[in-house]
This record gives structure tokens, C-alpha cells and sequence, in this order.
């Protein structure tokens, strides 16, 4: 809207300039909604994260991004020997599982083949089955240890008595135990004597030569042949 008017002075015809007569529009302020026209200083330093500190950025209203602060954070840089660091570390957990699975741990890998035991007090009702009884047996006939070979011939009747589900062998139960879970089997007889033999052999210390274990030996082989 513009309203023009005129005037004389001094004779002189002047015509003034059409006036202008300004409306502001309703949504005016959104267009000084940028941060460049907040002038509350206080406001923008609590609710504003800083920002590049370039003018460019400031002049077109860019919106200010924040940088993560890692310096609390762990990290570690190897650079080039990344690779190495973490093959060092993949071998030594492959290597703990390993000695968790076996010696140190439930034996699952060593279960299925028989455990290689040197010492008769090694054998236990958690490895008797996988133990390898036979190898100790002729350990014992080339020592000329007659007695220990008789104690070990007793174990291997009773791994086999176990395997064939007829006992079931417990590191504290004794030869009377055993005869009574085998009393209406065909060979208990033959186990009574053969464990009648163990007992006077081993534990009454019995010296054997090579004719007198001959013989204590095929009453043992007789009744292993009896159980399988």
C-alpha cells in the first residue's frame, strides 16, 4: 500500500516519494530461528554442543556435531602387528580348552582310547574302563614282579566284570561286595577263588617264582575267558 502527495514551495511544485507501509508476515520469526540470532549466550553454551569453530559452518547454520570422548575407553594399537597379537591369543584359548577337555579337566577328548596309567593306584572307577590293565600286566612280568602282575590281573577281571555290566566297580567297595553282585552268575566260583588268591598273593605279601604265578595266572585267564 502506498499513499504519494504533493507540495509548493516557493512556487516549485514538489512531489513526494509514494510511502510504503510495511505488514509483517505471521511466521516471521522462523525465519530468525538459527542460531546466529540467538543472542542469549547463556542458553546456547548449556543446550548447543560446540561446534567446528569455522565461520562457514557459523554462516550457514550448520549443526554443530559432537565428538565421542574415548579417553576413558580401553584400546589397544598394534599397528601392523595386530595379527600376530591376536594368533598369540587364539593358540594360547584353542591350548587352555585342550587342557580343560583332558588331564586337566572332564577327559572328554581321552575318554574314547585307553588312558595311559603307570601305577596301579592310578586306577580309578572314573578310568578303569579306558585303562590299559594288559600293558601293565607284561610291564610287571618283565620286573619279574610276580605279585604286582597278580594284582593287576585282578583289576582287569574286575574292568571286565564292569564292561559287561555284571558289577559295578567302586574305588571303596570290597571283594565280598562284588561277589554279591555276581552270585547267580555261572563263573561266581571262579571269581571267589581267583579273589582268594588275590588276597593271599598281594595282601599276605607272597613271594612268586615263575612256575608258582604260572599257575595263579591261568585260574585268572580262565575266568576272563568265562566272562567274555
Amino acid at each position: 500500500m502506498s499513499v504519494t502527495s504533493s507540495q509548493s514551495i516557493f512556487g516549485v511544485s514538489m512531489v513526494q516519494e509514494p510511502e510504503h507501509i510495511r505488514q509483517f508476515d505471521n511466521d516471521f520469526k522462523t525465519r530468525y530461528s538459527s542460531r546466529k540470532y540467538n543472542y542469549e549466550g547463556r542458553k546456547i553454551v548449556t543446550q548447543t554442543p560446540s561446534g567446528s569453530g569455522k565461520y562457514e559452518d557459523y554462516k550457514n547454520g550448520k549443526p554443530a556435531q559432537r565428538n565421542e570422548n574415548n579417553t576413558d575407553g580401553f584400546s589397544i594399537n598394534l599397528g601392523p602387528f595386530a595379527w600376530l597379537f591376536y594368533l598369540a591369543l587364539a593358540i594360547a584359548v584353542i591350548y587352555l580348552v585342550y587342557i580343560l577337555l583332558n588331564e586337566g579337566g572332564t577327559g572328554l577328548f581321552s575318554s574314547r582310547q585307553n588312558r595311559k596309567l603307570t601305577h596301579y593306584e592310578d586306577i580309578t572307577a572314573e578310568n578303569i574302563e579306558n585303562a590299559d590293565i594288559d600293558t601293565l600286566i607284561l610291564n610287571a612280568e618283565n620286573d619279574h614282579d610276580f605279585r604286582l602282575a597278580i594284582r593287576y590281573y585282578y583289576l582287569l577281571v574286575l574292568k571286565t566284570l564292569s564292561l559287561k555290566n555284571h558289577i559295578k566297580f567302586e574305588d571303596d567297595k570290597t571283594n565280598a561286595e562284588y561277589l554279591n553282585e555276581i552270585n547267580e552268575k555261572p563263573f561266581s566260583k571262579k571269581f571267589a577263588y581267583t579273589s582268594y588268591l588275590y588276597n593271599y598273593i598281594w595282601y599276605g605279601e607272597f613271594p612268586l617264582n615263575n612256575d608258582e604265578y604260572s599257575k595263579a595266572k591261568s585260574n585268572f585267564i580262565t575266568l576272563l575267558n568265562q566272562v567274555k
